[in-house]
């Protein structure tokens, strides 16, 4: 099995990188290089893909189709990283495991509010992992399971967190890099799923209050339970159906 593993950041990164013993082998692309990691028994590409949607998109997008280039097609992707979460469902040092990857903030404003690009009869504006891997990875690790947004723009007041726990009120998390590095693995056909160490709460920003180090620390124990999981997964198993985007964006 071939997973590649997205983050935002080298330090997201380096921290799943511990979760696996030995060396890595470093393998460069166009415009950056995986670490891979397959002393375990599945081969882990794991990528720094930079900030924001647009990003990680174009950079796990790059990753994939080297993969398939290379005649080593990936058969999982994982965003994952450090998140803010809403209290009180995703507390400091919790994991988010998402049932959906949504972009929070990809439509139009409105007087009557904001309406998802989706009710302006474009695209989508959700994304659903396997819902049979969801369930064994949240029983693996622990992890909260529901909504994990992706903003462009991060949460600092209470009034914008109030506002997207009203349009979302099953999320549990937001970062900014999920939904286009699920964009990338559904251009590929390949499965998703996003896994998240909250950091800090979602609203108003107290740099005091953040605890990344806790937060890393999660993630790095979070991939060193997931070995098993994956290799116990059947990727070809048929999934439950789920509805493509938000029905309670208004």
């Amino acid at each position: 099995m071939r997973i590649l593993v997205a983050t935002a950041v080298p330090a997201e990164r380096d921290a799943v990188a511990r979760a696996f013993p030995g060396p890595f082998t470093e393998v460069p692309l166009p415009t950056a290089s995986l670490h891979r990691h397959a002393a375990s028994g599945p081969v882990y590409d794991l990528l720094a893909a930079g900030v924001g949607p647009a990003l990680a998109a174009a950079s796990t997008a790059a990753a994939l189709t080297a993969g398939v280039l290379g005649g080593a097609p990936y058969d999982l992707v994982v965003s994952a990283g450090i998140a803010g979460g809403f209290p009180p469902g995703a507390p400091l040092g919790s994991l988010v495991l998402a049932e959906a990857i949504t972009a929070a903030d990809l439509g139009a404003e409105t007087p009557a509010g904001f309406v998802p690009v989706t009710d302006l009869g474009f695209g989508t504006v959700t994304h659903h992992p396997p819902k049979a891997l969801v369930d064994l990875v949240a029983a693996a690790t622990g992890a909260r399971t529901g909504t994990v947004l992706t903003v462009s723009t991060v949460t600092g007041s209470a009034e914008r967190a109030a506002e997207l726990r009203t349009r979302h009120p099953d999320a549990l998390a937001e970062a900014m890099e999920g939904f286009g590095v699920a964009e990338a693995a559904a251009a590929h056909t390949t499965p998703v799923l996003e896994l998240r160490a909250v950091s800090n709460p979602v609203g108003p920003r107290d740099r005091a209050a953040w605890r990344i180090g806790d937060a890393l620390t999660a993630l790095t124990g979070a991939f060193g339970k997931l070995t098993p999981v994956l290799q116990s997964w059947d990727r070809h198993e048929p999934d439950e159906p789920q509805e493509q985007h938000e029905r309670h964006e208004r």
